[in-house]
């Protein structure tokens, strides 16, 4: 069986980090592992909607972040997968404070993976709920394409060999 590298992981974490969406949003990566991951962002003036409560846009986009990246640590190391639906329930609005979003795999298929995701509040309220489904792509939309995209450095081997 094979065994996720660590020193991936943090590469990984830090590359995506630097995304210019990422960036925009001011989300971060927080934490990728098999079956999940985690996102938060702290909320400022710019996730804000017209009348003062979070943009129903940044729930989506934090839940399709979470759910995406839920899944890579359980797919082979030059797979690629895209975004092709996803459902958002919002449950409560939010105005300030920090949003952490919590991305499960449902399921890896040989073509469409599922992952939920859910946002809760700096006081532990949950404020989302979501699911996103992937079409896995051949290599189209890897990690190697982020690399060259983001002109990162090659990134360390996402499993190692176990004994």
């Amino acid at each position: 069986m094979q065994k996720l590298n660590p020193d991936h992981v943090a590469a990984v974490i830090e590359l995506i980090n630097r995304g210019p969406y990422f960036q925009l949003l001011s989300m971060r990566v927080t934490g990728l592992g098999i079956g999940y991951s985690e996102v938060i962002v702290d909320l400022g003036q710019k996730h804000l909607n017209p009348f003062g409560g979070i943009h129903g846009g940044v729930y989506s986009s934090l839940i399709d972040t979470a759910a995406y990246w839920a899944i890579y640590c359980d797919v082979e190391e030059s797979a690629g997968y895209i975004t092709i639906d996803v459902s958002v329930d919002n449950m409560a609005p939010a105005k300030e404070g920090r949003l952490t979003v919590r991305g499960e795999r449902i399921k890896v298929g040989k073509s469409i993976c599922i992952a939920g995701a859910t946002v809760t509040d700096s006081w532990g309220r949950t404020v989302a709920h979501g699911k996103s489904k992937q079409l896995m792509t051949g290599r189209l939309q890897s990690i190697a394409q982020a690399v060259s995209s983001m002109e990162g450095k090659a990134l360390p081997p996402k499993f190692m060999v176990s004994d």
